[in-house]
């Protein structure tokens, strides 16, 4: 899909700068409904799971199938944003996403394992989908406001994401009064999240913002020397290779380590005999310090620079390890701590990584170069989340924490060695 700036009127930075606060307003109200249907499946796939499979080993089922789904999701989505435009995009993808939601629910009532799997797959599309959409944010945003930008798409997932865990329990009273399984209704809030998140987006996600970036970067390659005009502000002169791998290796090592320790802690709290409240008190409580955070971390990614953050993001990664691992089994308290500090740390890593995958593509590979590193997230997701249920069925959840904050670490010497290229580049880290 091609635009001509002069008769759309997007050729002057102004109303492209106009654009891009109005295209981020559009994400910004999509996510709060992306971000309330992804916390369904946090919360209660693993218990479903057991229940409907019985055994620890079954709970990692529903991360591994829809974080499988949701690499499927990221490269399709990838590749129609490149034909396409975001909105087309983004908008099929929230709506496979209800669809998966709705069909779990059914797969519950039936009792229904098969229907149950396929239709895990299927909701993975909501989840890809959310993610994808923090980088609607990015596709006008200058370059030196582009962590910020992806911040503030991802802070506004909190509200919804949030609040998904902490009505856990009403939405299990509503389901049983429906004739529902309990754990299946947060599924049924989630249907109806990800058709409102794809609705806001397909009704006025117009003019396609990555549409108008890819007119403008087109435009600049055949002039050649670009007019101050149009040119993007700040946009770095070179991009160094090494930026896309090590931006997704960030993000996929700190993926691995958050599903997979945040898929059995609701198993964990379950064989401490927690209620349903209290799990979703403390899954709301990680998803929040997945995305609330980010208003911080943006500016703190786009100052203090790519690099520093995302070695924060090992480091913290690695304190929730420990403190998951060591503490009593018990405590509500520990618990919560490690689980927040599992989040923070998964923030830092997605907006760190993300900056660099953008600083590090032009604008005409762009979306699809992103959608294959969201594959790779959703694949290393789906490994977390299918040997977690067999790393603690084999050891325990202390082991699997521990593992998990320790393999964190790997991002330590991935950076210092992009840094000490990058140096000897003369490109700027």
């Amino acid at each position: 899909m091609d635009l001509d700036l002069s008769s759309s009127g997007y050729d002057s930075a102004t109303a492209r700068h106009a654009l891009y606060r109005r295209s981020l307003t559009v994400v910004v109200c999509s996510q709060i409904f992306g971000g309330a249907g992804l916390a369904a499946g946090v919360t209660v796939g693993a218990l479903l799971a057991q229940e409907m499979l019985g055994g620890d080993a079954a709970a990692g089922v529903p991360a591994a199938l829809f974080t499988l789904g949701s690499a499927l999701t990221a490269f399709g989505v990838g590749r129609l944003t490149q034909r396409s435009g975001r909105r087309p995009g983004l908008a099929a993808g929230f709506a496979a996403g209800a669809a998966g939601a709705a069909g779990i629910v059914l797969a519950a009532v039936l009792d229904n394992a098969p229907l149950f799997f396929l239709c895990l797959f299927v909701y993975g599309a909501g989840t890809a989908t959310n993610l994808q959409a923090r980088y609607a944010g990015t596709d006008l945003a200058p370059p030196q406001s582009r962590a910020t930008a992806v911040s503030i798409a991802m802070v506004s997932t909190t509200f919804g994401a949030v609040a998904g865990p902490n009505l856990v329990q009403p939405l299990g009273d509503l389901a049983v009064r429906l004739g529902i399984p309990a754990l299946a209704g947060p599924f049924l809030f989630a249907a109806i999240a990800y058709g409102l998140a794809g609705l806001v987006l397909f009704t006025f996600l117009r003019p396609d913002p990555f549409v108008v970036a890819r007119a403008v970067s087109a435009r600049q390659t055949s002039e050649g020397q670009p007019g101050q005009d149009l040119e993007f502000e700040g946009e770095p002169a070179a991009m160094h290779g090494s930026g896309v791998f090590v931006g997704a290796t960030v993000m996929v090592l700190t993926q691995v380590a958050m599903v997979a320790i945040m898929t059995m802690t609701p198993v964990q709290m379950r064989h401490h005999d927690r209620s349903l409240s209290q799990i979703g008190f403390v899954i709301g409580m990680h998803i929040g310090a997945m995305f609330l955070p980010s208003l911080v971390t943006g500016p703190l990614v786009d100052r203090v620079g790519r690099l520093p953050m995302a070695a924060a993001a090992a480091v913290t990664l690695l304190a929730a390890g420990l403190i998951a691992g060591l503490s009593p089994g018990d405590s509500m308290t520990w618990l919560t701590l490690a689980l927040v500090l599992l989040g923070l740390g998964w923030n830092f890593g997605l907006i760190s990584g993300t900056a660099l995958i953008v600083d590090s593509t032009p604008a005409a590979t762009r979306a699809r170069t992103q959608g294959n590193v969201d594959v790779l997230i959703a694949l290393s997701g789906a490994g977390g989340g299918a040997l977690s249920g067999i790393v603690v069925g084999a050891t325990s959840y202390a082991v699997l924490s521990l593992a998990g904050g320790f393999l964190s670490l790997l991002l330590l010497p991935v950076l210092a060695w992009h840094r000490a290229v990058s140096r000897s580049s003369a490109v700027p880290a």
